[in-house]
């Protein structure tokens, strides 16, 4: 089985500071690092290093081989990641002394997906596999129904949230993913989810809550010290796909993946602060 990711692939450039600028205010970094992000590339590294095969659909601009080099360094298959002469995608990440951030993020090469690729990409997707998606790439509604015609699971991170975006792409999701203030959003747009969709919403350090239908699991969160919470979501999610892709019901697979991403705190950067699965299960042991 594979869990297949049409994902954003950036150049992630981050700044620590002591705390978060004010509106009009010019404030002095402490550090300054690149690395790989994006939501995609992190959801993407978190599921091959929790143990799926995983294969990546993207694009890059003409300085993106580093990216994608890297992403291919975690495990992940880049084969249907194409690169064009435009700029790939960036973000600017501020970092606060207690781990908060404050993202920018330009598109780039991520709004510029070829759909006649993502269909080729999910040729030999069938019933068993996943597909993951997130809001910062375009044809996210067409990969969802090429996903649903074959049997494929929908996993869709509603984020940047932007409702017109959520209601194309829900009647396709078997999972929807979530943080607090996006399932704020999601009642305050009035959006009804389908009965057979899964909703999994995240709450920082307090953990998670899987919600179908009138069931409820709550998963708690693990106290570390956190020194950068970039990403830690998008390890959140990576992980929980890949546990139900290997057939692990919504409670064992929340465990792994809080501890993945509770351990992803601790550490600075994005795709490269995701653990091991060998790293999550030492965590977890008594």
């Amino acid at each position: 089985m594979t869990v297949y990711c049409l994902g954003s692939i950036n150049a992630d450039v981050t700044y620590r500071v002591a705390r978060l600028a004010r509106p009009g205010e010019t404030i002095v970094a402490q550090e300054m690092r690149r690395g790989l992000g994006g939501k995609g590339a992190n959801q993407s590294v978190a599921a091959a290093r929790a143990g799926a095969r995983v294969v990546h659909i993207g694009m890059v601009g003409a300085e993106g081989d580093w990216c994608v080099a890297e992403l291919a360094s975690y495990g992940v298959e880049c084969r249907h990641v194409a690169q064009d002469a435009g700029p790939s995608g960036h973000a600017i990440i501020h970092v606060d002394a207690k781990g908060e951030n404050v993202i920018t993020v330009f598109a780039g090469a991520n709004a510029r997906q070829d759909l006649a690729r993502i269909d080729a990409a999910l040729g030999q997707a069938g019933p068993g596999d996943w597909l993951l998606l997130q809001n910062e790439t375009s044809h996210q509604q067409e990969a969802a129904q090429l996903a649903q015609v074959r049997g494929v699971q929908v996993a869709y991170s509603a984020a940047p949230f932007e409702a017109e975006a959520l209601r194309r792409v829900l009647p396709y999701v078997s999972l929807l993913l979530l943080n607090e203030g996006e399932f704020v959003a999601l009642g305050a747009a009035g959006i009804a989810l389908p009965a057979d969709c899964a909703t999994l919403v995240t709450q920082g350090a307090a953990g998670a809550e899987w919600r179908q239908g009138e069931a409820r699991l709550q998963q708690r969160g693990f106290a570390v010290e956190a020194v950068d919470s970039t990403g830690a979501g998008d390890c959140f999610a990576g992980y929980v796909v890949a546990g139900l892709e290997a057939g692990r019901g919504p409670e064992e697979a929340m465990a792994l993946a809080a501890a993945a991403a509770a351990l992803s705190v601790t550490r600075p950067g994005a795709a490269g602060a995701v653990p091991d699965r060998a790293e999550v299960e030492r965590f977890l042991s008594p």
